[in-house]
């Protein structure tokens, strides 16, 4: 099976506010989306295609207030919290938290876990308590999982080595999935690799090659789970990945980087069309 997800970021943030939002007003925003993509997302066999819109909180009822019943579109949250919620236990106590359980209750079947942006302020936060040993956030990204997995969320896991470690990546990448995926069932998870070190301006993409190699380590490291391009899949890149056997798909985020930049239903739906071919 082939996986294609979104990742919407902050994109509901409007223009005059520093954001890129010129879509729709912010209360009308996540269902803007999904209206605007269900339909022709039909074409696709869900047999064959995952499709999965990671969206902030905040938009999660909008969107699912406009899923049609038989829609391809899957919800996801852009993370959960390492503790849950539980009949007889912590019934509420989550202030400014996400707990997978209210995930699970706005309708969403997937959450977003590990992406660089949620590594890099876990090591932040670690590096203002004095803490050396960055190892710490796989075993707090594990915590997550498991309570993803408990609420009955599938997961999108995401690893990646920055520029200083990519001359360790074997053992950067290694921990990453060793840890993260300890105790947890892989067969409802879904590795997203993000060569840190190359995304961004003025950065040289990934290749080909790069990118082939560290799938092949992924597959081999995890018995054979199922590895998306996390570094962007976009218009330019499409085909190149689309060639890649050891590839099962990629996430979107950004659709037009110059210009009025931001994300645009068509140029995903167009994006997608030209991963698949069709």
């Amino acid at each position: 099976m082939k996986h294609l997800y979104l990742n919407l970021k902050r994109f509901d943030v409007p223009v005059e506010y520093g954001g890129v939002n010129r879509l729709a007003p912010v209360a009308e925003w996540g269902g803007c989306i999904v209206s605007r993509t269900q339909e022709a997302l039909r074409v696709y066999d869900p047999a064959e295609v995952e499709l999965v819109q990671y969206l902030p909180e905040a938009h999660l009822l909008g969107a699912a207030a406009a899923l049609a019943a038989d829609s391809p579109v899957k919800l996801g949250s852009q993370g959960v919290y390492r503790m849950n919620t539980a009949v007889g236990g912590n019934f509420g106590a989550f202030t400014t938290n996400r707990p997978a359980s209210i995930v699970k209750a706005m309708g969403c079947s997937s959450t977003l876990i590990g992406h660089c942006e949620e590594r890099n302020d876990k090591k932040g936060i670690l590096a203002e308590a004095g803490v050396a040993d960055m190892s710490a956030v796989n075993r707090l990204l594990n915590q997550e999982i498991r309570c993803a997995q408990d609420a009955g969320l599938t997961v999108l896991y995401c690893i990646g080595e920055t520029s200083e470690e990519q001359p360790d990546w074997e053992r950067v990448l290694g921990e990453q999935l060793d840890t993260g995926l300890d105790g947890v069932d892989k067969s409802k998870i879904v590795i997203g690799y993000e060569p840190v070190w190359s995304i961004g301006p003025g950065k040289t993409p990934a290749d080909k090659d790069y990118i082939t190699k560290i799938a092949r380590f992924v597959k081999e490291r995890t018995g054979g789970m199922d590895v998306v391009y996390g570094g962007g899949l976009k218009a330019d890149n499409a085909a190149m990945l689309a060639s890649i056997d050891e590839i099962d798909g990629g996430l979107i985020a950004l659709t037009r980087f110059q210009g009025e930049i931001g994300f645009y239903p068509e140029e995903y739906l167009e994006i997608i069309r030209l991963y698949l071919g069709k």
